[in-house]
């Protein structure tokens, strides 16, 4: 998450616009269209595209007898303000629902949670503006960086999400952060197998969620 810094907005800005435009940014060529606007871990950091969470998400809702086209839109060491800037360019128009997976890096840099809040309420804001629906996937932060900060921070997405009557899916990385055998190397980022227990917990919740976009 942490290998392009906030600094180097330009060519992030436009690295999206290729995720976005490239056919092999999507899975499947059938279904209504989710995009994953998010960092690295979505992005697929350290580990093919087939491996990646959009592949595996594509893939996981397919078993669940949802047709789908999957979208990746993951920029490595985006924040929460990179998201927002490049999200209507990064998220097209026949995108029928959106994860919205942002805010690790946020946390790793201990911005302070007010900015994040008002990246993703921005965000979230303009998505149902396109009438997308839309996914807050969370991310948690460990009562070791300060009790008062890890509350302030964890409250952003659930806040967010009833704010504006979306879906919250409180932790992308459940069952995966801190595991050893789920996460490569750097203890941050899950492999191949670390994807597949994120696609297959959010898969469901993707699904019933698709079911009522028209």
């Amino acid at each position: 998450m942490a290998e392009t810094r906030s600094s180097d907005i330009s060519r992030r800005l436009l690295l999206a616009v290729g995720l976005g435009a490239l056919p092999g940014g999507a899975f499947a060529a059938r279904g209504k269209v989710v995009t994953v606007l998010g960092d690295s871990i979505t992005a697929g950091y350290g580990l093919p595209a087939r491996a990646a969470l959009p592949a595996q998400l594509h893939l996981a809702l397919e078993r669940l007898g949802q047709p789908n086209i999957v979208r990746g839109a993951g920029v490595s060491g985006d924040m929460t303000a990179g998201g927002a800037a490049r999200a209507d360019f990064s998220i097209q128009p026949d995108t029928a629902l959106v994860v919205v997976a942002l805010g690790a890096n946020d946390l790793l840099q201990g911005l302070d949670p007010r900015t994040t809040r008002a990246n993703l309420d921005r965000i979230v804001r303009r998505l149902r503006q396109r009438r997308m629906g839309v996914v807050v996937a969370g991310v948690r932060a460990p009562p070791e960086i300060g009790r008062n900060y890890a509350r302030d921070f964890n409250a952003i997405f659930s806040d967010i999400a009833r704010t504006h009557g979306v879906v919250l899916y409180p932790d992308l990385l459940a069952g995966v952060a801190g595991a050893r055998l789920l996460n490569q190397a750097d203890g941050i980022h899950p492999n191949a197998r670390g994807v597949l227990v994120i696609a297959r917990r959010l898969a469901p919740v993707v699904a019933k969620e698709l079911a009522k976009v028209p």
